[in-house]
């Protein structure tokens, strides 16, 4: 009886338009309150433990942090560096535009952040060139969807606080099938551009793409901060999200310069002497390599006992290869330098450090208190605030199912029905791929996830894996019709009606659907690297 008034209030709240939040909230308390022995002060109880879960803190920082990388200039830069890779193939343009949602995806962890960041830039870029729109907007809706895929993902740390599985191992796990989903499709992308004649880039050479991989660099390293500080013991995903938040508002109006008071002021100007430019970036590179080797080392090096992992003989080694670094570049780049001449380039550079340190020390309370500043941090906290509620309610839902015994229930009927886990699996993603279709992915997520994850775990299904398959379900909800999201961000940055893009984006569809088979029934591409790095996933039934 209680699981027939749950699951008839939830749907038919859901069905009048009535948000996911509420829906899920109110049939929970409904049932509570009329129909379970459950006490009343178990809302509260849940409530309030719901809202301490440590987990739920990664979301706000990561959803920060992926609002200060959307900024055009992190886009642009990724796509020049995508390009120089993968260009001169043919359709290298298309297969660029994959590649950079997928370095995006591991910035921002969000699907329509990828989409609105990369398409903006890339559609116009492939239609200059010849492509069709409708092509072009085919590809961006179905390669943003690895924004939820590919770590850091926030439906992942939503899977993951839902079912109470690590984070961590969750991050992992989504490595390898989201590069195989990105592989698919420039594969896929490849076959279309032989047969249609499409064009290709020429090929700039090595130089290219080092000059690509310097400018993303700042963005790019975001991903070893999150992952190295992760895995190398250094801090929980939680504190990873919080790094990232600040590391991203340091990057976007300090470095880029892309947003904030200092929008658009280069670091070097026409008017810097040519020996001030090359000591200038002799140093930059120095400094940079120094603070990168002693962060990858201490993440390599955690928990060594050694002499040689020590802060000191890190450091030194950091140095001298620094060293060696600033002297190479002065010697390739100076006309007729000398080792002996470095000294007097990096005196030269000295007025543009002093002219840049002045410049972000009267803006440096200026930044925080900035227009655009201020909007990022209302977007973020307006995502997280529809999140978090989401999320509450979600785990007051769960509550209910847990002390009605509802998936015990449902089980028995499976298993009594002649289910295992390979037929189990079907059913799951039947039920995902028509969800998908009328929700949105975190809101489906906490809805589904709490039901099939007891039965799965007694059907012997490995939790990391069955989390992969939840969210490349979800990725396909992404771009399938009626409330597909990304769908309407690709209308929106095209100015495409909707049907136009649900036909451009059709053919790929059928790529993530071979995909998702794969990953189905193929679990070890999911578990391999979680456990080869961190063990099984331990739970209890």
């Amino acid at each position: 009886m209680e699981m027939i008034v749950l699951f008839t209030m939830l749907f038919g709240l859901l069905f009048l338009g009535a948000p996911v939040a509420i829906s899920l909230g109110l049939s929970s308390i409904v049932t509570i309150a009329f129909f379970s022995s459950d006490s009343m002060s178990s809302i509260a109880l849940q409530l309030f433990t719901a809202a301490q879960n440590y987990t739920l803190l990664a979301i706000p920082f990561f959803v920060l942090a992926s609002v200060f990388m959307s900024t055009g200039g992190v886009a642009k830069r990724l796509i020049r560096f995508a390009i120089a890779a993968v260009g001169h193939f043919r359709g290298g343009l298309a297969m660029a535009s994959v590649l950079s949602c997928m370095l995006f995806a591991a910035l921002s962890g969000s699907s329509p952040a990828t989409v609105v960041a990369i398409g903006t830039i890339a559609i116009a870029g492939m239609r200059q060139v010849g492509y069709s729109k409708e092509f072009a907007a085919g590809i961006i809706a179905n390669a943003g969807t690895l924004g939820i895929l590919i770590p850091p993902s926030i439906v992942m740390v939503v899977y993951s606080a839902a079912t109470d599985v690590s984070v961590g191992r969750m991050f992992l796990a989504g490595v390898i099938p989201g590069l195989i989903a990105g592989v698919m499709l420039m594969v896929t992308i490849y076959i279309f551009a032989r047969f249609r004649g499409l064009p290709a880039e020429p090929w700039r050479g090595f130089g290219e793409i080092l000059e690509g991989g310097k400018q993303a660099g700042w963005g790019l390293f975001l991903i070893i901060i999150i992952l190295g500080g992760i895995y190398g013991g250094v801090f929980t995903p939680t504190e990873a999200a919080s790094v990232a938040a600040v590391y991203s508002f340091f990057v976007a109006l300090f470095i880029y310069r892309d947003m904030g008071p200092m929008k658009d002021i280069a670091w070097v100007l026409e008017t810097d002497s040519r020996q001030a430019r090359i000591g200038f970036s002799a140093l930059v590179y120095a400094v940079s390599f120094f603070f990168v080797w002693m962060i990858l080392s201490f993440f390599a090096t955690d928990g060594v006992e050694s002499i040689y992992a020590g802060f000191r003989a890190r450091a030194l080694m950091g140095l001298v290869m620094a060293l060696a670094i600033a002297v190479a570049y002065t010697l390739w780049r100076g006309e007729n330098a000398r080792i002996g001449q470095l000294p007097g380039y990096i005196a030269a550079s000295l007025p543009i450090w002093g002219r840049n340190f002045k410049l972000m020390g009267r803006n440096f309370f200026r930044a925080f208190f900035n227009e655009e500043t201020r909007k990022a941090t209302i977007d973020a906290a307006r995502t997280t605030i529809m999140l978090m509620f989401i999320i509450v309610n979600a785990l007051l839902f769960a509550h209910v199912l847990t002390s009605e015994r509802i998936p015990q229930v449902i089980t028995d009927l499976m298993v009594g029905a002649g289910f295992n886990w390979f037929t189990f699996l079907i059913a799951v993603n039947i039920l995902l791929l028509i969800g998908g279709q009328f929700m949105e992915p975190s809101g489906l997520l906490l809805i589904v996830a709490p039901v099939v994850f007891p039965i799965a775990m007694e059907l012997g299904v490995d939790p990391i894996h069955l989390g992969i398959i939840m969210i490349v379900n979800m990725e396909i909800g992404m771009i399938t019709p009626p409330i597909g999201l990304n769908l309407f961000v690709t209308s929106g940055i095209t100015g495409m009606s909707l049907v136009q893009v649900v036909k451009a984006a059709m053919p790929f569809v059928a790529v993530l659907f071979l995909f998702l088979i794969i990953v189905t029934y193929v679990p070890i591409i999911s578990t391999w690297l979680p456990y080869a790095m961190m063990g099984p996933e331990i739970t209890t039934r």
